[in-house]
Order: C-alpha cells, then sequence, then structure tokens
C-alpha cells in the first residue's frame, strides 16, 4: 500500500500554492474588499454602461 502513495506524494510540488493551502477573504483587509469586491462590481457597472452609450451612439447615426 505505501508503495502506491509514495509516487502520489512526490508529485505535490512543494513550492507553488496548493488549493488546499488557500484561505478565505480577509474582510478586515481593505486591499482584499477592493480586488474581489468593489473592483468587479464597478467593471460589471461601467462596462454595461459602455454597452448602453454605444448602443445610443449607433442609435444616433
Amino acid at each position: 500500500m505505501l508503495n502506491i502513495l509514495y509516487p502520489l506524494l512526490i508529485q505535490i510540488p512543494s513550492s507553488t500554492p496548493n488549493p488546499g493551502d488557500s484561505s478565505t477573504l480577509d474582510f478586515s483587509s481593505p486591499f482584499e474588499v477592493i480586488v474581489y469586491i468593489i473592483a468587479p462590481i464597478l467593471l460589471i457597472i461601467f462596462y454595461f454602461a459602455y454597452r448602453k452609450q454605444q448602443r445610443k451612439d449607433k442609435d444616433n447615426e
């Protein structure tokens, strides 16, 4: 049994982040709140505003 599991354990890279090493979002950190919550919301809002403006410009031509 150990002969089967050992090659599998060798394949996990030690210097790269693994999915099990990730932590939850820290809401007390302003950087994480801005990057993961506020920025995506603003990007979505600006995208829809841009599309609305493009449609309005296209209709006026």
